[in-house]
């Protein structure tokens, strides 16, 4: 057996583990539907509620190439149609739960399920409150926009930042991920949130899959779903984040966007 690495439970969820072995799973088919090569995933080798056996990666530094095999590899998942929106079952965004059902629409799904989720496990009763209001004030709005700018369901990571992207002497490894079916921008937005993934990354992923012209938007707007989890677990810090993705709401509603 490949050198392994274990992971121990340490989220208070009993079946943590057991999503995060079904998404990389899912990642490595849906890789290799695509024809994709140059992206690793770990092999699961064992899971139950308290432990992960995985392919253990021995990190090194990044390179432009392999940012670029990234891109390319991305695009090439993203560009599989998939069935529907969302996911079969429950699961995990970092430490918080992510709600999961099968839709057939995506604007709607968006923002009930990652939106309307997060903004309802706001402590603060005022900001909850706050945020509620714009969000059912231009729910018919967002919905439809979303709708009007996403192609096709897609495979996604889900928690698509730079801590989730190791890189060998081989290439690029993804690990920890959120998967569920959606946009593809909202993988590329969320590279962007923490430094992002450097110009030979982008560069090959608009060669093979272009962004959209309203990304900029959308970047806001999907943004704001990881920018409420960390403010809901960590506190105040991310609060400007999430008003930025509130701003982008209202543009959205009044019919600037």
């Amino acid at each position: 057996m490949a050198n392994t690495h274990v992971k121990h439970n340490a989220t208070g969820y009993s079946d943590a583990l057991i999503c995060e072995a079904e998404g990389l799973e899912r990642l490595a088919r849906a890789l290799d539907e695509a024809g994709v090569t140059g992206i690793g995933v770990p092999n699961v080798y064992l899971v139950n509620e308290t432990e992960l056996e995985i392919t253990a990666i021995r990190s090194s530094g990044r390179s432009d190439r392999a940012r670029a095999v990234l891109g390319e590899g991305l695009a090439r998942m993203h560009g599989l149609r998939q069935k529907a929106y969302g996911w079969g079952r429950d699961n995990y965004i970092g430490l918080s739960p992510q709600p999961n059902r099968w839709c057939d629409n995506w604007g709607e799904f968006f923002v009930r399920d990652r939106l309307g989720y997060q903004v309802s496990r706001i402590r603060d009763t005022s900001q909850r409150s706050r945020f509620q209001k714009l969000l059912d004030e231009h729910r018919s709005a967002l919905t439809e926009w979303l709708n009007a700018h996403c192609d096709h369901p897609s495979v996604l990571h889900g928690d698509l930042w730079n801590g989730n992207v190791l890189y060998d002497a081989d290439g690029p490894w993804l690990i920890d991920p959120a998967v569920y079916c959606g946009d593809r921008e909202a993988d590329i937005a969320m590279t962007e949130m923490f430094g992002g993934f450097g110009e030979a990354f982008y560069q090959a992923y608009d060669t093979h899959y272009p962004r959209t012209s309203v990304y900029d938007v959308k970047r806001e707007v999907y943004n704001l779903y990881h920018y409420l989890n960390h403010y809901n677990l960590f506190g105040g810090g991310y609060l400007g984040g999430c008003q930025a993705g509130m701003d982008a709401i209202e543009s959205i509603g009044r019919g600037e966007a």
